[in-house]
């Protein structure tokens, strides 16, 4: 591809298209605090709060989105998750950058360049070493505590296994950074009953609780624990992540201990009786969550891992996931009616990565909008491949026909990266620029105040009225 010519891309009207949307956007939301319910930020990086350093490690060590599109680039693997140095992955992303054009890896770049290092040129081969240099200037000094400020990012909730002693976390509380920071409670390698790698996690969980799980019911002991602990350390969210079918079958209590007993004697599970396992597990966290006033979430609707040979290569997160075209939303309809049927359902958000089926999550998720919780029940933001402005507008648009947008709890990254946080002023221009189409069209009344104060509320105020961190103990 030829060089780039144009500065000045990221202008201060991006993404706005009308008068109405830049004084929604610029009065309304651009200058709201940031509140980031659901990432991959590591808590012992915040924590020991050294400079980042180095604009590959902050932006290349592990962005899968940047991968794929370094590989569909046809750069090799040593240039991307090998060895190669920083410096020449960096050129090859550079080589990159000019073919990401109408992927969103193009807008988060360049928003990321101007927002964290004041650099308007689009990142291409003929600038790449001097962007490099430049950005690695400001990554000596600026640690992860300083760019979270920067974005004026109030709350951020890490994602973690239910053995993490939360060290970082309570260094984090008492540093008392601009950003605080919780710990979210993801228990998935509790779900996988009948593989090897969980008779090894449940020696983990012993280690942690300090008595052997001999049973099924000490295995609920355990949770019920380690739940204890995080609620302790400010946990306020869980959240399930596993691939594969969310399945949700009948099981009585003595089937459950039969299984488990199975497992622990090496016998080999049937599907149903890993299934049945798995339902009674996500009942009892579930219900767990309910009492100690949480938030469940749900990503689903992946299939990860496809390509054998590159996850053998590079490991999980390799950047081989895709969307899936499963049945789930009988399973998932069975589930929430069980736990709202003897009122344990905590408030629910869930994130579906197949496009196909975002009226089906939407209209689901309204079925269960129960004991009068504003907004109880989330249909989340557009997650992953649908992170871009058609996915993102087709969730607002959708949500819209199908519930009540104005309740809507916005957005998050969902990241691994420091700088990824303008992902929320790319959401926020979306947002605003929607709303200033409707005005135009006479679809909604033109009163910038009440539209405004709207896109206040699903910005930031909704947030935090759902998750309530400031009232939390």
């Amino acid at each position: 591809m030829s060089q780039i010519n144009s500065k000045n891309f990221i202008t201060d009207n991006f993404l706005l298209n009308s008068q109405e949307a830049e004084v929604l956007y610029h009065e309304y939301a651009k200058d709201l605090p940031i509140i980031d319910y659901h990432n991959h930020l590591s808590a012992q990086q915040i924590a020991e709060n050294k400079p980042v350093n180095n604009i590959t490690n902050a932006w290349l060590s592990e962005d899968h989105y940047k991968w794929r599109g370094m590989r569909a680039n046809g750069v090799e693997e040593n240039f991307i998750s090998g060895d190669a140095s920083k410096e020449k992955k960096f050129m090859k992303w550079a080589e990159t950058v000019p073919n990401t054009l109408r992927n969103p890896l193009f807008h988060w770049t360049q928003l990321e360049l101007k927002r964290y290092f004041n650099i308007d040129e689009i990142l291409q081969p003929n600038n790449a070493l001097e962007i490099y240099s430049k950005t690695n200037r400001v990554l000596e000094t600026k640690t992860p505590a300083q760019l979270l400020e920067q974005m004026k990012v109030e709350v951020i909730c890490t994602t973690d296994d239910p053995t993490d002693d939360l060290r970082y976390h309570k260094q984090i509380a008492k540093a008392r950074f601009f950003t605080k920071v919780y710990p979210t409670f993801r228990p998935d390698n509790l779900f996988f009953i009948g593989e090897q790698k969980f008779d090894t996690y449940l020696g983990k969980l012993e280690d942690c609780v300090n008595f052997s799980i001999s049973n099924y019911s000490n295995l609920l002991k355990a949770i019920d624990n380690r739940i204890d602990f995080f609620h302790e350390n400010g946990c306020k969210l869980s959240d399930y992540g596993i691939s594969g079918v969310f399945s949700f079958v009948d099981f009585n209590d003595d089937e459950i201990q039969s299984v488990f007993d199975k497992n622990l004697r090496g016998v080999k599970l049937t599907e149903l009786e890993i299934q049945q396992y798995r339902s009674s597990l996500l009942m009892h966290l579930s219900k767990k969550y309910h009492e100690k006033g949480w938030v469940q979430q749900f990503h689903l609707g992946v299939i990860r891992n496809n390509n054998d040979r590159l996850n053998e290569l590079v490991g999980a997160d390799a950047g081989c996931d895709s969307i899936a075209d499963y049945p789930i939303i009988e399973s998932l309809s069975k589930f929430l009616n069980a736990l709202d049927r003897t009122d344990q359902l905590a408030k629910t958000i869930t994130y579906n990565l197949n496009p196909a089926q975002n009226e089906v999550f939407a209209t689901m998720m309204g079925n269960f909008n129960t004991g009068g919780v504003s907004g109880k029940m989330q249909w989340g933001a557009a997650w992953w491949f649908l992170d871009q402005k058609d996915g993102i507008e087709k969730q607002l648009n959708v949500l819209s026909n199908m519930g009540l947008l104005s309740k809507f709890i916005g957005m998050l990254t969902d990241s691994r990266s420091f700088l990824s946080f303008p992902r929320h002023e790319y959401f926020r221009r979306i947002l605003c620029d929607l709303m200033a189409e409707d005005i135009r069209k006479g679809l909604v009344p033109n009163d910038i105040s009440f539209i405004g104060k709207m896109i206040e509320n699903i910005c930031y105020n909704n947030a935090v009225n759902y998750f309530q961190f400031n009232n939390y103990k």
